[in-house]
Formats: structure tokens, C-alpha cells, sequence
């Protein structure tokens, strides 16, 4: 029998509690540790106090993922708020995908709803999985629920569409919006952009601009990238012209994305004035200018010297910004194209006290630079030391020594990747690699084998470079009718590269049959390359064809086509020197040339008196094309 002293009590302690309740919350919405949040959660234990939801999302809040997920799993009965708040914090705080999959079926399996708060972290995770066919069935089921009416998930399905490489049915999506917002838009463009199709991203921007949409940061960040891929400056000056007129702020995004369009089409001047124009400069931007696909860097060095590349990397680290692997890897990969030993090996040196060297990007970009210096040994043990390796490491070495006339060892690699690595399976770049050393190498059959190999084996479709590679395999072999035969089997139009090797082959085999048809061929595909001319007319005067001859020179003057000098470039203490055939404006010219004269007779090279290239100088007077001039005794 209750009695009034008894309620009296059990009102007390209600309110008791409530108040201890009140208490603990208002603590856990403040506090910053998981150590506090541990002791609230125990407080709520020994009190009984049942709070999961709130105390949940202050775990995920404070990105404590094993705690999270361990207090997730011991809920009894979580409703779609705790299904909701798991699925998005693994997929947006921890990005365990897989785990975010895994709960959104737990979720449907306990016959709990998923909603417009699920939706949208489910297609990310899709996206970052590019698992397709779990977005499909996530789309059926938002269609059903009526929830394609709700802006976030719209957005999310079109970039997981984007992000799958499936833009048609992210530009289906879009199209179905009965009234787009910005955001809207912005998803559309940048998913063009991310499946490589920067025109319609830019057709598009100009879609929207008609319907009286105005472009923000990031619509704008998407257009610049995609004025950088198509290499439309005008347009790209057009939108920094906007940026200033309408006195928005040059965030690092807006300032990246225009320092990456000026820097891929080539005006560094402008790349810099915008990269000197911002005041706050964080990594986004210092990458943007240092990378920029390295082309920044490769200008810098091959207009003067690599002192300047260098400077803009230690004015980074002078400033107190510590390079990534995405800075690393752009350095190094002008360090590579210039041949910039010095300077690769002190980028080696500050990745090594980084901690750097062993990332997979740094460390396949030292590799690739190393090869490319010519130091072969040093690539090696790079590779050898990575900790872990993918395909691109393994294709780096392969390439590095097949590149480096050492076909054997390269072969020898490929097979040791085939054999060490479940996990990793030779791709097309590999096998470009391994056709490449069969060419260096003179090795004809190996080469056909490695060809059917890519196709029986690895259910590889061969690609226009390994075509290529045949082509030149082939030909330096003098199989010139095998070649051609290659040349036809393309699936593509054959490239500017294969062609030349065997019209090169056709010169030196005098096969007028063949080179009359890669002629017709290469000067469809590069009428301005005097390189072209210049071969089919020695070919026609080995053949004693000389009006042939002389109208091949002839069409090369009537089309403006002026034969463009070839350069080297040498690098002594970190300075990058570059001399040009016939040059003897550099300081140190006729020492050189000296030099190189000595070393290639030693060699046992001597001077080709080949009347059909022309009638040379003595030697340290003229110096036309070294190439030209000497050939290897046999």
C-alpha cells in the first residue's frame, strides 16, 4: 500500500535523478576527451541512466573509432538515429567503407528504415569502393521510399555515380531534379570533371549560367580544372577576371585550381603572379605551384637552371611547410625529366628524414628518378628497401632497367613479380615495360612470347604502346613487313613514335615498298615535324630516286616546316647547362666538345662521310648533330 510519504520518495528520487541526468549530459556535450566521456558513461552504469544515443554520437564526435564501435555493437536495440549516426561517422570521421556497407544492410536486416540521414553516407561509401552495384540497389531503394525528392541525397548519388566512372546515370539523376539548386549543379559539373570529361563539365557551366544560376567557389574551382585539361586559357582568365570583379577571396582551393589551369597550359608567369598574390599559402597551394603535374618545376629548370627549380621547394620548407608525398612526387619528377641528379638525391635526403622515403608514391618517384639520371644501382635499392610495393613500384624498377640496357634483369623482375606477389598482377604498363626490354635488348622471340603472353595469361587487351613496341622490336630487327604488319593489327590510328621507328628501320633496310606507305601515314599525323622530310629524302637518295628526293624537300619548304636543332642538357653542382647542335655560344663549348670527341673515339665511333646527310665541317667547327655525325664501328 503506497503511502503519501512513500510517493514523496519516489518523487524525490526522480527528480534526483533527472537532474543527475541533466547533469551528465550537459558534461558530455562538453566535454573534449574520451577519458571524460568513459567516466560518464560509467556514472550513467551505476545509476541506470540509459542515454546510448547521446553518448554515442559524442564517441564518433571525439573520433574514438574502437570504442564507438565496440559501444555500437552492445546497444540492445538501436533505433535509425544510432544506425544513422554509425553509418556516418565510418564513413565521413574513420572511412571504413566497408564497415559502412555492413551496417547499413545490419540496419535493413533488423527491418529498421533507413532514411534521408542514411542515403547519402551510403553512396559515399559506395563511391569510395566503387562498388556500383550496392549504389544501384541503394538508388532502387531511396526510390521507393519516395526520398529522391530530398537535395542531399540527390547530390550524393550523383557523385557516386561520378565517382564510379558511371556519368550517364549521374547525368539521368540530374536531369530528373525538377528544380536544381547550386548544388546541383556543382555535382553535375565536378562529376564530369572526375570522369575525364572536362568539355561537358564546361558545356554544362554554360548551361547553368544561361538559367541564371551564379557560379560559387567550388563551381568555379571545377570549371578552372577543366580550363586546365582542355587547355583553354581564355576561358580560365575569364573566371580569374570573375574572381576579382565580383571581390571573392582567393581561398588555397580557388588559388590552387588557378595556378594548376595557368601552370597546364603553359603560362608560368601568370601561375606565379597568382601563387605570390596569396597571402595564406598551405599545402593545397604550395602543391598546386611546386606540382601543377610538375610542369612548373620542368620549365623553371629547362629555361635556366635547377637552382631556381630548387629554390621555389626550399622557400616551402623556409616558410615552415612541411612537403608531402604529393610535393615529394612532383619534384622529383622534374628532377627526373632534366636529369637534376643532385637535387633528386637531396629531395631523397629530406624524404628519408621525413619519413617519407618509404611512401609508395615517394618512393616509385625515386626510383623513376634515379633510373632516369642513369643510376640504375641506386633505383634498385630503393626498391628493394620499400616495405610494401604495388604495381606502380614494380613497373617503375621494370621500366628503370629495361630503359637502361639491362633487358635481362628487367625480365628477370617480371618474373620475380609474377611469382613473389598473389596479390599484384601485371597490368598493361608492365607489359610496356617488358616489351621495352625485349626492344633494347634485340630480343624478337622473347618479345612475341611476352606479346601472347599479356593476351593468354593476363587477359590483357593490347593498347596502342605495346603495339608500338612491337613495331620497334620488329624493326630494329629489319622485319619491316612484320612490322607493317603490326601497324595494320592496331586498334587505334598507329602514333607518331611506332612509325618513326620503322620508317628509321625502312631507311636503313632501303625498303622504298614499306616507307612510301608509313610516308603517306606520318605526314598526316605530324606535317609540321621536319624530322619526317628529312628521312623520307635520305631514304629516296639511297634509292637514287632524286627527284623524289627533292620534292620531299621541297614540300617541307612549301609547308613552312624548318628543322628544329636538337639539345642536351648536363648538370654540374646543381646547374643545369643545355647546348643546342651547332652551339658554340656556351662559355665551355669547344671544351666539351673536345671532351666528347675523345671519349667517343676511345668509344670507336668515327665520322660518317655519308654524302646523303650532307657535307659536314671538321670536327670542333661545325658539330652539327653528334647522332649524325658518328656511327659505331661494327
Amino acid at each position: 500500500m503506497l503511502t503519501k510519504t512513500s510517493i514523496s520518495r519516489h518523487l524525490n528520487f526522480q527528480q534526483q535523478q533527472q537532474s543527475l541526468t541533466d547533469q551528465l549530459l550537459i558534461i558530455l556535450k562538453q566535454c573534449a576527451f574520451t577519458k571524460t566521456a568513459e567516466q560518464i558513461h560509467t556514472q550513467m552504469l551505476i545509476n541506470s541512466i540509459y542515454k546510448p544515443n547521446h553518448l554515442l554520437a559524442k564517441l564518433i564526435d571525439l573520433k574514438d573509432f574502437n570504442y564507438s564501435y565496440r559501444f555500437f555493437n552492445s546497444m540492445h536495440e538501436p533505433n535509425d538515429y544510432a544506425f544513422n549516426v554509425m553509418i556516418r561517422g565510418l564513413s565521413t570521421t574513420w572511412h571504413r567503407f566497408n564497415l559502412t556497407l555492413e551496417c547499413y544492410y545490419k540496419m535493413k536486416g533488423l527491418c529498421i528504415k533507413p532514411n534521408n540521414f542514411t542515403y547519402p553516407f551510403v553512396f559515399i561509401a559506395c563511391a569510395n569502393l566503387e562498388a556500383i552495384e550496392h549504389g544501384k540497389l541503394g538508388h532502387c531503394m531511396a526510390l521507393r521510399c519516395g526520398l529522391m525528392s530530398d537535395c542531399h541525397v540527390r547530390h550524393s548519388l550523383i557523385m557516386m555515380y561520378a565517382r564510379c566512372g558511371e556519368v550517364g546515370y549521374a547525368r539521368q539523376v540530374f536531369d530528373e531534379i525538377t528544380e536544381r539548386d547550386l548544388v546541383s549543379w556543382n555535382s553535375m559539373i565536378s562529376g564530369y570533371l572526375k570522369t575525364g570529361c572536362p568539355g561537358s563539365a564546361l558545356e554544362l557551366f554554360e548551361r547553368m549560367k544561361v538559367e541564371g544560376f551564379e557560379p560559387n567557389e567550388m563551381t568555379l574551382v571545377s570549371v578552372v580544372s577543366a580550363c586546365g585539361e582542355l587547355g583553354n586559357l581564355s576561358l580560365g582568365r575569364l573566371v580569374e577576371e570573375y574572381v576579382v570583379e565580383k571581390r571573392m577571396r582567393m581561398s588555397s582551393y580557388i588559388g590552387s585550381a588557378l595556378i594548376g589551369m595557368y601552370a597546364k597550359c603553359g603560362d608560368l608567369v601568370s601561375a606565379r603572379r597568382i601563387f605570390d598574390k596569396m597571402t595564406k599559402k598551405d599545402l593545397v597551394t604550395w602543391n598546386a605551384m611546386v606540382t601543377g603535374q610538375a610542369l612548373t618545376f620542368f620549365s623553371y629548370a629547362q629555361s635556366g637552371s635547377s637552382d631556381e627549380a630548387i629554390s621555389l621547394f626550399n622557400i616551402m620548407k623556409d616558410e615552415g611547410v612541411n612537403a608531402n608525398n604529393i610535393t615529394l612526387s612532383g619534384v622529383l619528377s622534374a628532377c627526373a625529366s632534366i636529369g637534376a641528379l643532385d637535387v633528386g638525391r637531396s629531395v631523397d635526403a629530406y624524404a628519408s628524414a621525413r619519413g617519407l622515403q618509404h611512401d609508395i608514391y615517394v618512393g616509385s618517384a625515386l626510383i623513376d628518378m634515379y633510373a632516369k639520371c642513369g643510376t640504375v644501382d641506386d633505383a634498385y635499392k630503393v626498391f628493394e628497401n620499400m616495405p610494401f610495393k604495388n604495381e606502380v613500384t614494380w613497373n617503375a624498377m621494370i621500366s628503370a632497367l629495361a630503359f637502361n640496357g639491362r633487358p635481362r634483369e628487367a625480365i628477370s623482375l617480371f618474373n620475380r613479380m609474377s611469382e613473389e606477389n598473389n596479390a599484384i598482377t601485371p597490368d598493361d604498363v608492365t607489359f610496356v615495360g617488358v616489351l621495352a626490354a625485349c626492344v633494347h635488348g634485340g630480343m624478337v622471340n622473347e618479345g612475341r612470347k611476352f606479346f601472347d603472353l599479356m593476351i593468354s595469361s593476363f587477359s590483357l587487351v593490347p593498347k596502342i604502346e605495346h603495339y608500338s613496341c612491337m613495331v620497334d622490336l620488329l624493326s630494329r630487327a629489319g622485319l619491316v613487313y612484320e612490322a607493317w604488319d603490326f601497324i595494320q593489327q592496331m586498334p587505334e590510328k598507329p602514333d607518331e613514335i611506332a612509325l618513326g621507328a620503322l620508317l628509321g628501320a625502312c631507311q636503313k633496310a632501303r625498303n622504298i615498298d614499306v616507307s612510301e606507305r608509313v610516308m603517306k601515314l606520318l605526314l598526316e599525323i605530324e606535317p609540321r615535324n621536319s624530322g619526317n622530310y628529312i628521312i623520307s629524302s635520305h631514304i629516296y637518295a639511297n634509292s637514287k630516286r632524286w627527284d623524289d628526293c627533292a620534292k620531299m624537300r621541297l614540300l617541307m619548304r612549301q609547308k613552312g616546316v624548318n628543322k628544329v636543332p636538337g639539345s642536351s642538357w648536363i648538370e654540374i653542382d646543381a646547374q643545369v647547362h643545355e647546348f643546342h647542335v651547332g652551339d658554340s655560344l656556351h662559355i665551355n663549348s669547344e671544351d666539351v666538345y673536345k671532351l666528347l670527341v675523345e671519349e667517343m673515339t676511345l668509344e670507336g665511333y668515327m665520322v660518317n662521310r655519308n654524302p646523303a646527310k650532307g657535307n659536314y665541317h671538321t670536327l670542333g667547327v661545325g658539330y652539327e648533330s653528334m647522332i649524325d655525325i658518328y656511327q659505331k664501328v661494327g
